[in-house]
Parts: C-alpha cells; structure tokens; sequence
C-alpha cells in the first residue's frame, strides 16, 4: 500500500490509498527533515498545525505536481503512519521503489537560495548530499529536478550531473539513471560512506533498495547489527 497526497474540495490536503504495485502517476518530495517543523501523518489527518515550517514543502510538491499535471503526490513525513511497526517496515522497505516508481521527484534545498550567488557554492555545501536517505532520493528517480528555498528551479539531475557528481561523489553513470545493479558492491557502499542518519539504524536501513534486499525494521539493534 502507498498512500498518496491529492487537493482535496476546500483546498486542503487528504491522504488516497492505492496498491503499491498499481499506482496512479504521482511526483514525490525528496527534503531534508527539520526537528518539531514536519508535519506528521497525524496532523495531516486531523488538519493540526498548519503553522509548521513543513506544510510549506508540503504545499510546495502539491502546487508543482498540479502544474506538471499530476494529481497525487507523496511527501514521506505525512504519508507514512509511523505509529504502526508494520506499517513503517512496509513503507522502509518500498522507498526506493517508490522513487522509482515517481514520474518527477522534486529536491527541496532549504539551505540554498537563488538570492544568494553564486548558488553553485551553497549547493555543493547543501546538508542534502550528506544525509543517507537522500542518496536512494537521487539514484532511484528517473526526473529529479533541485528548487532552492525560494522555489526558484536550478535544473535537473541530468543537466546538473557534473556539479551532483561533485556534491555527491556519485559516478556520472549512476546518475544518468543506468541500473543500479551494474555497479559493484563496494561502489555502492562508497556513495554512502560520508553520509549521516539521525538514527543509527537507518545507516542500514537507508540503503535498502540500493542493495535490493529487504528485512525487518527494528529500531534499537544499532547500526552495526543492522548492516550485518
């Protein structure tokens, strides 16, 4: 199951499930989280806390989806119950499939602004390349586009491969969306290696669909034993 956004009567957001396998065209938010400003699949349900920072990103995805003609988005702080362990295993080991599956993923940089140039310099230092759940976030897409804060677009991944790979560290090949699976096991592990996770799990879990393997989601069994 995947649960996706759509413009709802009063022009607000509402949650659709479809099938994981039989979705309809959707784009897909790729962000990085700020503490206590996302708003969680709770306040989405309930239309709690408007006020936080994170329903702008959420507006954001929905208007850009609307004008690329694609009634449904997802945005992952809301579209997942994370109050449900099932739930959460489900959607942990779908991501990267989700991704692919998208027919546009939009990259909100909240750390670069076009007002600031040149913006080539804050988008190589942007926090967006080091975190670890954003790796699979550009890999997985076929159309990646970047927006600064501001909302200004600076292009997407193709166009920008050069300064990605510079970012990321990321072989040009990988981005240019060839399968993943024609590169090595340790290639891989090497297009994480700088990258952080909040938790010390997701070094493992984050990496899922980059590997294409699947387990259990268990949060407290540490890193290392995560990643054996």
């Amino acid at each position: 199951m995947i649960r996706l956004l759509t413009h709802s009567s009063n022009n607000d957001f509402e949650l659709t499930s479809f099938t994981t396998d039989d979705p309809p065209p959707y784009a897909i938010l790729s962000h990085t989280w700020t503490d206590g400003a996302e708003v969680t699949y709770d306040e989405l349900v309930t239309g709690a806390r408007k006020d936080k920072a994170g329903y702008a990103k959420i507006r954001f995805c929905g208007e850009r989806a609307a004008h690329d003609g694609l009634q449904y988005f997802w945005v992952d702080t809301c579209c997942i119950d994370k109050s449900s362990s099932a739930e959460l295993t489900e959607a942990l080991n779908s991501m990267f499939r989700w991704y692919q599956s998208s027919a546009k993923c939009y990259v909100y940089l909240s750390d670069v602004s076009s007002s600031r140039l040149p913006w080539e310099d804050a988008f190589l230092g942007s926090r967006w390349f080091i975190r670890g759940w954003t790796l699979q976030e550009l890999i997985a897409p076929e159309v990646v586009e970047f927006y600064t804060a501001d909302v200004v677009q600076l292009g997407d991944k193709l166009p920008l491969e050069g300064i990605i790979h510079k970012a990321s560290g990321i072989t040009v090949r990988a981005l240019r969306n060839c399968p993943i699976f024609e590169f090595g096991i340790e290639e891989r592990f090497s297009w994480a290696t700088h990258r952080q996770t909040k938790r010390p799990e997701d070094k493992a879990y984050c990496l899922l669909g980059i590997f294409g393997v699947a387990m259990p989601v268990i949060y407290g069994e540490g890193a290392g034993k995560a990643l054996s």
